[in-house]
């Protein structure tokens, strides 16, 4: 009996030594709960230095767009110039024959001021004409059509002129509101998109100034095309002289010859 109490007591013991160590009477060391922890902290420094990264990337770009949005000060005064303006053609017109030609040349629309302003070109008679011989027939018609053709390469020039002469007041605006809007400071002008904007538009004014140079070009062109038409007109007219008459000396020296002869022979003293 006494053993039986003596281990009861002893099991009644440890069992309240138990219950204090864990619920505060002690510490008790959980391998599995230490290493779970030591993972959790680890993962968190590496959370860390991500999110340190990540605020030194978003900083650096951020530092970037501010950079790209400043704008240099003072552009107006800095980078405006003066360029020359558009000069209209003007002369005096005493005998009245110029006005036309001057309207023609400053805004395209030529109506009779060519005419007007040139020697008119008369046709041939019927008559004429059909007493000619095939040689000179086709000179005559080669250099007509030289004529008009110069007269047809003028009226393109003078419209083309005056064509651009007559939009150079609205080009040279259009190219004012953009040179205002890129010197512009206000941060409406200066976003991204407006950017792109006014590079287009600047892209366009080029295209449109380039195109109008070509067609400058073209009209002069064809100028000397026709300039280089005369020209070979006059060379092969005084080839073709100097083969006629070539081809006349030979007969002509023949039949002074033969009629020479013949009158040395026939000679008698009187």
């Amino acid at each position: 009996m006494r053993k039986k109490l003596l281990i009861g007591l002893l099991v009644a013991c440890l069992s309240v030594g138990v219950a204090s160590a864990q619920f505060g009477g002690g510490i008790v060391y959980d391998p599995t709960n230490y290493h779970n922890a030591v993972l959790r902290y680890l993962q968190l420094q590496q959370h860390l230095m991500q999110l340190q990264q990540t605020y030194a990337k978003v900083l650096a770009h951020y530092n970037l767009a501010l950079q790209m949005a400043r704008s240099i000060q003072n552009m107006p005064s800095r980078y405006r110039a003066l360029f020359s303006h558009w000069r209209n053609g003007s002369a005096l017109n005493t005998f009245g024959n110029t006005g036309g030609w001057i309207t023609g040349i400053n805004t395209g629309t030529i109506g009779g001021g060519y005419q007007l302003a040139t020697t008119q070109l008369l046709p041939y008679h019927a008559d004429h004409l059909s007493a000619m011989d095939a040689d000179e027939l086709s000179r005559v018609r080669s250099q007509y059509a030289s004529v008009q053709l110069a007269d047809g390469a003028n009226l393109t020039a003078m419209e083309t002129i005056g064509s651009i002469r007559n939009s150079s007041s609205n080009v040279e605006s259009q190219i004012t509101n953009l040179e205002n809007d890129s010197l512009s400071s206000d941060a409406d002008l200066n976003g991204e998109v407006s950017v792109l904007n006014k590079i287009n538009a600047a892209s366009v004014l080029t295209l449109r100034s380039i195109q109008d140079s070509n067609k400058l070009l073209a009209s002069l062109l064809e100028q000397q095309v026709v300039s280089a038409k005369q020209q070979r007109e006059m060379m092969t007219n005084a080839i073709n002289g100097d083969i006629e008459r070539r081809a006349g000396l030979v007969g002509n020296i023949n039949h002074l010859s033969g009629t020479l002869t013949n009158s040395l022979e026939n000679f008698r003293m009187p």
